[in-house]
C-alpha cells in the first residue's frame, strides 16, 4: 500500500509531547496542528503508533481532505476517494460527524451523505446493491471546520487512554494520556525518586512506571485495526514482539503514592497490579499535611482537588496553602502541579518557572512546574523513549 497519511490525535496542549513520541518512534515526516499531528506511515505504522503513543488519543487514516461547500460536493469528493482500497466487502462502516464553522451544519445530514458515497463506491467495487456489515469495524468520521473537509478512519476503536489496567476509577479520574503527558513534560528522570501526595486511584505513577520501564502501552488492549484484513496479522505480531523484546526488566523505581481514602489507595494499588508495576510502587495512607520524605531530590507531580464544585474551592486553597508549607520542606524538588484554579501562583506563593496550558476532559487547566536543582554531578539524561524503526 505505501506511504499512508496518519493523524495522531490529541488534548490541546499535548501536540508538542505527540509530535515528540512520533519521532522517537521514527516518524519525522509530521505536521502538529491544534489538537492533533498528521504524519506519514505505512501499515506498519498503524500497529506500532497504536502499541507505543502514550499521549494521543487515536491514531486515524486520513482518506482525505477537500473543500465541500455543498451536500453535492462532499458527495462526490468522499465517492472519489479510494475506499475499495480499505474496506473489504462484509466491513462495518458506521459514521460520526462533527461541523464548526461550515456552511454545511447538519452534522446527521453530513454523516448520511458520508455513507451513502462509501456505499455507491462499494457498489462499484463489489458488484451488489447491498452490504451486511457483520465483519470488521471501520469507523469513519466526517469532520467540517470552515467549510473544510476531513474524512478519517479510527484505527484505535476505543480511546488510547483506554490501557486495559484500569477497570475501576474514583472521582474526577485523571486521564492515562493525560497523566503520560505531565510525566514526559516533567522531564523526570527515572534514577530519581517520585512521589504523588494526592495519589487518588494512581494513574500519574502507574504511567511513570509504564515510561521508565520502556513497556508500551497499548501492549494490554486490542485495536479495530487489528481486525482489518489490509493490514496482515504478521505486521502486529511483530510490533508486539519489539515493544516486549524493548521493556526494562532489571529497573527498580522509588515511586511513592500516598493518599488520605484507603477505599481509592485500594483501587491505586489494583491497577498498579494490572498493569503489571505493583511492584515498582508504594502506596501508604497519609494526610497531605503530614506528607515528609527522607529523600534530598525528587519529584511530585500530582493533580490535586481544583475546587470546581460549589462550596468546594475554600477547601481547594487550603490544600494549596498547604503546599506552600509543606514544598518549603523540600527545597530541592522539582513540583509540578496541574489545576484549574486561576489563582493557584498567588495561593502558592511563587510563580512558576514553566506553565503550559492543559484540558483535563473540557476543563481547561494548567500545568506549574517549579524546577528544582540537579544533584551535584548529575550528567545530562536523553530519558528513555520508544525504538526508533
Amino acid at each position: 500500500m505505501g506511504k499512508i497519511e496518519l493523524i495522531a490525535t490529541a488534548a490541546f496542549g499535548l501536540e508538542a509531547v505527540v509530535a515528540k513520541e512520533l519521532k522517537n518512534l521514527g516518524y519525522k515526516d509530521q505536521m502538529p496542528e491544534n489538537g492533533r499531528v498528521t504524519f506519514s506511515g505505512d501499515e506498519e505504522a498503524v500497529c506500532r503508533t497504536n502499541l507505543w503513543l502514550r499521549s494521543a488519543d487515536r491514531v486515524l487514516v486520513k482518506m482525505g481532505e477537500f473543500d465541500a461547500l455543498s451536500f453535492e460536493e462532499l458527495f462526490e469528493r468522499t465517492k472519489a476517494l479510494p475506499w475499495d482500497d480499505w474496506l473489504p466487502e462484509n466491513a462495518e462502516f458506521p459514521v460520526t460527524g462533527k461541523s464548526v464553522k461550515s456552511k454545511l451544519f447538519s452534522v446527521p445530514d453530513c454523516q448520511a451523505i458520508v455513507k451513502k458515497a462509501v456505499v455507491e463506491k462499494m457498489k462499484q467495487k463489489y458488484r451488489r446493491q447491498w452490504f451486511e456489515e457483520n465483519g470488521p469495524r471501520y469507523r469513519i468520521e466526517v469532520g467540517l471546520l470552515k467549510d473544510r473537509a476531513t474524512i478519517t478512519i479510527d484505527t484505535s476503536g476505543v480511546g488510547l487512554h483506554k490501557r486495559g489496567y484500569r477497570e475501576l476509577t474514583a472521582t474526577a479520574p485523571l486521564r492515562e494520556t493525560l497523566a503520560a503527558g505531565m510525566v514526559m513534560l516533567s522531564n523526570w528522570p527515572a534514577d530519581r525518586v517520585l512521589a504523588d501526595p494526592f495519589c487518588g486511584s494512581g494513574t500519574i505513577l502507574v504511567e511513570a512506571a509504564l515510561i521508565a520501564l520502556n513497556i508500551a502501552p497499548g501492549l494490554r488492549r486490542q485495536f479495530d485495526a487489528g481486525h482489518w484484513p489490509n493490514i496482515p496479522q504478521k505486521y502486529w505480531q511483530k510490533a508486539r514482539e519489539e515493544a516486549q523484546s524493548l521493556a526494562v526488566k532489571d529497573r527498580k523505581l522509588r515511586l511513592f503514592g500516598t493518599d488520605s481514602d484507603e477505599k481509592v489507595l485500594s483501587l491505586a494499588r489494583h491497577h498498579a497490579r494490572k498493569a503489571g508495576v505493583e511492584d515498582q510502587i508504594h502506596f501508604q495512607q497519609q494526610k497531605f499535611a503530614n506528607f515528609r520524605s527522607r529523600f534530598q531530590y525528587g519529584y511530585i507531580i500530582c493533580n490535586p482537588p481544583y475546587g470546581e464544585r460549589m462550596g468546594e474551592v475554600s477547601e481547594a486553597e487550603e490544600i494549596y496553602r498547604q503546599m506552600r508549607e509543606v514544598f518549603k520542606k523540600l527545597p530541592t524538588w522539582t513540583f509540578c502541579i496541574i489545576t484549574s484554579h486561576p489563582g493557584f501562583e498567588k495561593i502558592f506563593g511563587r510563580p512558576a518557572g514553566k506553565k503550559r496550558k492543559l484540558y483535563n476532559g473540557r476543563l481547561q487547566c494548567n500545568y506549574y512546574q517549579y524546577r528544582g536543582p540537579d544533584p551535584p554531578g548529575t550528567p545530562l539524561r536523553a530519558g528513555v523513549t520508544p525504538p526508533s524503526p
